[in-house]
């Protein structure tokens, strides 16, 4: 009877452990879709020339050629106020207490602007922003310290216009 209930708290253990994991990943990856939303939306002055043709890429007007003018945001900023982050070197640390509750690192932002006037506007990419984002947790099991689990978050935000 002793040995199953040392095996069931075991059990237990591992079961709670995976679940801290999955929901620290799953509150980083919404607080990361959230400020590359936020990223995207800060475009929506310059995309706003290109609603009125018909497409919405962000674009400005520079003398008598559009050009791309976008917008990155930042990302690190927002994420820092957000998730409670203090930045150290070029990770940024989360800290329950004084233990390090996850480590966020390697952030990269790609956005990809809509073409310019196309012909076919059907099919055509739209306005994107994506990112990837390394997220670290410390994992613990039986009072000991194991390897950290590592992960690449990637998200992917879109401007689409209302009207």
């Amino acid at each position: 009877m002793v040995v199953i209930t040392l095996a069931l708290v075991i059990i237990m253990c591992g079961i709670s452990e995976y679940m801290r994991l999955m929901i620290i990943a799953s509150g980083v990856r919404d607080a990361v879709q959230s400020a590359v939303i936020a990223a995207a939306n800060d475009n929506y002055d310059d995309v706003y020339n290109g609603v009125r043709e018909g497409y919405s890429g962000g674009y400005a007007l520079s003398g008598s050629t559009w050009e791309d003018s976008l917008d990155y945001g930042d990302i690190y900023d927002r994420l820092d106020r957000t998730l409670g982050l203090q930045k150290n070197g070029g990770v940024h640390i989360k800290y329950a207490g004084e233990t390090v509750e996850f480590k966020l690192s390697n952030l990269s932002v790609n956005i990809i602007n809509a073409p310019f006037a196309p012909i076919n506007p059907d099919g055509v990419q739209k306005f994107l922003a994506d990112a990837a984002i390394t997220l670290e947790v410390p994992v613990f099991f039986g009072g000991k310290s194991l390897p950290p689990m590592r992960i690449n978050l990637k998200v992917e935000a879109g401007y689409t216009p209302k009207f």
